[in-house]
């Protein structure tokens, strides 16, 4: 059970608050089972639909108007509740990620995004009825590729929304995250079959160009910026040795935390790969297939949360050395968003490996789902009572 420390004065809103907590604690079982239910069946981005059908179902339950599939995607969400004083108050975003990662499974945790996501929305359902305007959850799929936060954007599925939040489980617990720029690339190259060798001449071998791309991106790492990451792996290489591959299909990503440079570093990617197509006499295929933005951190909304953190005494224990990236960064180019991580592991347990998979369906985990889901409420509960916050947020959005 989550306990607050005592030597924390009490903030405002501490009545609601205690309330939410009742509230987690209360669904304890339901939310702690629908995180381990979505970690032990993986699914990977845009194919998440066990994991939606099971949020939509939950979140029904709860009295959420629920629209699933919402938009385009046929595994997201979007599920709404009045809050019952009425008026125009603010529109705040629960959001919650369930996507794993091909022949890994849950490596990045986000079965615990799930379902603090909706732990958050089942604890705000529990007040609803003080709270004026609407509670929005957004189940976000294809976190990991594609950028599904960027196709709900674009579906109109953000619109009208004051503030965006979401948790992320780390082997630390901090508040602000500084991702870098991605985008998801995917190289074809295409050539001609040959018998390998009786007459390998009268083939083009779409591999020795995939190769070469592959050692050009090598080359080229000793030039890049240290915020800067460019990394793929081969999908396809031929179907066997002593047939001249007529296709080769890569999955690269490049990363950066300048927008600027990260413009520049896709347009060399692009040539590399036109590059290796004229040495091998084939052609290439180069899509860029979506990605992520740098984050925009709203410190109005990064100090609430770190307020209620610190009543449960978790530290923020300052920036995050190791950047990844997320398209949670393209929501916080929309309206004001924070992205606060807490720690399920020790530290030092990587990201994306069997370690943090294995990490992710834990008690402690368990523990760290439970308290990201009061945590969250209670932020969005600072903004619902106090309509101070949500105009400091939008004006620091605004550059104001």
């Amino acid at each position: 059970m989550l306990e607050r420390t005592a030597t924390r004065p009490a903030e405002p809103f501490a009545d609601v608050k205690a309330r939410i907590a009742d509230a987690v604690e209360a669904a304890r079982s339901e939310i702690i089972d629908l995180s381990h239910r979505i970690h032990a069946n993986p699914e990977p981005a845009f194919e998440e639909r066990q994991a939606a059908a099971w949020l939509a179902e939950a979140l029904r339950a709860h009295g959420y108007a629920v629209e699933h599939p919402a938009g385009s995607l046929a595994t997201a969400i979007r599920a709404v509740r009045r809050g019952g004083r009425g008026g125009d108050g603010p529109r705040i975003g629960i959001l919650a990620e369930y996507d794993a990662l091909p022949g890994l499974g849950h490596g990045c945790g986000h079965n615990t995004m799930a379902a603090s996501g909706f732990g958050a929305a089942v604890a705000l359902a529990a007040v609803a009825d003080e709270l004026p305007g609407e509670i929005v959850f957004l189940g976000t799929p294809a976190e990991e590729r594609g950028s599904g936060k960027q196709i709900m954007i674009d579906d109109g599925l953000f619109s009208g929304l004051d503030a965006a939040l979401l948790y992320h489980p780390c082997d630390r617990s901090h508040v602000e995250s500084h991702p870098l720029a991605s985008e998801d690339i995917e190289v074809v190259f295409s050539g001609l079959q040959a018998h390998a060798s009786s007459d390998p001449w009268q083939g083009k071998n779409a591999l020795d160009a995939m190769i070469l791309l592959f050692s050009s991106v090598g080359l080229w790492r000793q030039q890049l910026r240290p915020t800067s990451r460019v990394h793929g792996i081969i999908r396809e290489g031929g179907t066997a040795a002593n047939i001249i591959p007529d296709r080769s299909v890569a999955w690269f990503m490049v990363r950066s935390d300048d927008l600027d440079y990260y413009d520049e570093m896709k347009r060399r990617f692009s040539a590399m790969a036109e590059a290796a197509a004229a040495a091998t006499g084939t052609t290439v295929e180069v899509t860029f297939t979506g990605g992520a933005m740098t984050m925009r951190n709203n410190r109005v909304l990064a100090e609430l949360f770190r307020v209620n953190m610190a009543a449960y005494g978790v530290d923020d224990m300052g920036d995050d050395p190791n950047a990844g990236s997320t398209d949670m960064a393209n929501v916080s180019w929309v309206c004001p968003a924070i992205h606060p991580e807490l720690s399920i592991c020790d530290e030092g347990v990587p990201a994306h490996s069997i370690a943090f998979r294995d990490a992710a369906a834990m008690p402690r985990a368990d523990e760290t789902t439970l308290l990201a889901a009061t945590l969250v409420a209670q932020t969005a509960v600072d903004l619902y009572l106090d309509p101070a916050f949500v105009e400091a947020a939008w004006a620091e959005f605004r550059g104001g």
